[in-house]
């Protein structure tokens, strides 16, 4: 069976009651025989799982459910900033909880000065920088966002 099955069915022997069919009343005319039968396999559909494979699944599903609820969403770095002054870090603070929650994918080509006045170019990979790097200075136009050598590509000319 698969992972719905846990959410289906609050307990083991409801999983059971659903295997057993009309037909399966008709003739056996005993709730309790034809659920046995189920669970040794005899009826049902597939492959049943057993009480221990059930209780497992159930099991998985609450651990599922209190590590979402578990799950601190990260500060964005664009909040409250004045961003008006550069329409790529406007874009990029619209972009940033998108970005973040893995709903959007975007790469930046850039090219420019590095802080030894060389010129490099790159394209940067915004959700891996996002993980990897504070953009508070970035976004208080502190620090420069340029490329480096750990981007997706990298050139210094």
């Amino acid at each position: 069976m698969s992972d719905e099955t846990g959410t289906q069915y609050a307990t083991y022997e409801d999983y059971l009651e659903a295997q057993v069919t009309s037909t399966d009343m008709f003739y056996l005319e005993d709730e309790d025989l034809a659920r046995q039968l189920v669970e040794l396999g005899y009826r049902g559909s597939g492959d049943t799982l057993t009480r221990e494979e059930f209780e497992a699944q159930q099991n998985l599903i609450k651990e599922r459910s209190m590590q979402k609820s578990l799950v601190v969403k990260k500060e964005l770095a664009s909040v409250g900033k004045d961003l008006s002054g550069s329409p790529l870090l406007a874009e990029l603070g619209q972009r940033e909880e998108l970005i973040q929650a893995g709903k959007l994918s975007t790469i930046l080509f850039l090219r420019g000065p590095n802080s030894k006045g060389q010129e490099v170019s790159g394209y940067i990979d915004l959700g891996h920088r996002f993980k990897t790097e504070n953009f508070e200075p970035v976004f208080e136009g502190r620090k420069k966002l340029v490329p480096k050598a750990s981007d997706l590509s990298y050139y210094n000319w």
